[in-house]
């Protein structure tokens, strides 16, 4: 694994070889398909070694290739891989570590796309999968098969924040010839490092805080080398779901604010979700950093910090009352995703009564909350004046 750097160094300098480019302080983007060599022996070393060799931007590219070095750093891992999404990320992780016959464990209720991934794709290739209770790593260990392969994971997930045992989890994986893959996006590397705790690959919807400026759709996937490169030779290399250089190069500017950002989120929905749990009309808060969160100790010993992503259950009973309190609501943006400059808000009223689909199974009257970069007492008279109107 590679030394450890400062967060400030890797943000602002890793992997920027300036002299090479005009000594430009920001890197250039190199939007060549393709890439011209002197020599056959030049041509030849380079085919030898593709993903550190740029030959087709489909495989390498310099500006994707900074951005690789940052996210590798960043997540203490020895390499990374960047794709178009974040579930073309974590599907490449889960695929290149699977065949046919295979068990997979997964925490249960993932990011929806993980678990059609589960349900729908690999089914068809006869890859079992058990849905498992997280929180405890006993309902682990009791699902594993003989023919278990993979563990993912998913710590907090991203509407009820349940978290595992990274530790733990890794420990049991490791003895049974199990890899252990995460999905880190709630936290971002810069509240969370599950290698440290000894998972193999950790992956992230890089659209969330890593890019932050709601402008990219980006996926990452950090791990060993010979992880890097069993993943590079067959997914990324044959599905093709590649990170162009413009995008990258976006990414890249938005790390340079990772830290401003992501402890202006946290430090402003601490601020916010100890306003909502006192207040009369809030029935629960969801929230991994609030001391009456179940998991508060476990939280705080894996994570750093917790964000601006959180839930709240209101006090209400019906959807009527959710849709009121919602449309008074002026100051959030009603938007999925989360991690850029904006707030957000998702009411789960949202998905019931959807011509042609079920109602969700999460509770009509829970609401999801992003904080964003704007100022929380702004953000706390919205509220404010949407709570009175469930009084009118």
């Amino acid at each position: 694994m590679k030394k450890k750097q400062t967060l400030s160094h890797i943000l602002t300098h890793l992997g920027e070889e300036r002299d090479k480019y005009f000594n430009a302080i920001s890197p250039p983007i190199i939007q060549s398909s393709n890439f011209a060599y002197k020599t056959l022996d030049e041509f030849r070393s380079a085919f030898s070694d593709e993903l550190n060799n740029h030959i087709y931007t489909r495989g390498n590219n310099p500006t994707v290739q900074i951005l690789r070095k940052k996210l590798a750093a960043l997540e203490h891992a020895e390499d990374c891989l960047v794709f178009g999404s974040g579930i073309a990320a974590i599907a490449a992780a889960v695929m290149s570590n699977v065949k046919a016959g295979d068990h997979i464990i997964c925490v249960e209720a993932p990011y929806g796309w993980i678990n059609k991934l589960l349900t729908k794709y690999l089914h068809r290739f006869d890859v079992e999968h058990t849905f498992v209770d997280g929180t405890d790593i006993k309902h682990i260990i009791a699902a594993k098969k003989d023919n278990t392969s993979l563990l993912i994971l998913e710590s907090p997930n991203s509407i009820t924040f349940e978290c595992q045992d990274l530790k733990a989890c890794a420990d049991f994986a490791k003895s049974n010839n199990i890899i252990t893959v995460i999905d880190n996006s709630y936290s971002s590397p810069y509240y969370q490092n599950p290698i440290d705790f000894g998972i193999d690959i950790v992956a992230h919807s890089g659209t969330k805080y890593i890019n932050g400026h709601s402008d990219v759709v980006v996926g990452v996937v950090c791990s060993s080398k010979a992880m890097i490169q069993k993943i590079f030779h067959s997914e990324l290399m044959n599905i093709g779901s590649i990170l162009s250089p413009n995008d990258a190069s976006l990414v890249i500017r938005g790390l340079r604010t990772l830290e401003l950002r992501v402890k202006r989120s946290h430090e402003s929905a601490m601020k916010i979700v100890a306003y909502l749990e006192k207040h009369p009309m809030v029935e629960q808060v969801y929230y991994p950093f609030s001391k009456n969160f179940p998991q508060y100790e476990l939280a705080t010993r894996q994570m750093r910090g917790a964000g601006g992503l959180f839930s709240i259950k209101l006090k209400v009973d019906s959807i009527e009352l959710c849709e009121k309190f919602f449309h008074t609501l002026e100051r959030f943006l009603l938007a999925v995703s989360w991690g850029g400059h904006e707030s957000l808000v998702i009411p789960f009223c949202g998905f019931y009564n959807i011509p042609g689909q079920e109602d969700s199974s999460l509770p009509f009257n829970l609401f999801r909350f992003y904080i964003g970069l704007e100022d929380p007492d702004w953000l706390m008279e919205d509220l404010d004046k949407a709570f009175a109107a469930l009084d009118g």
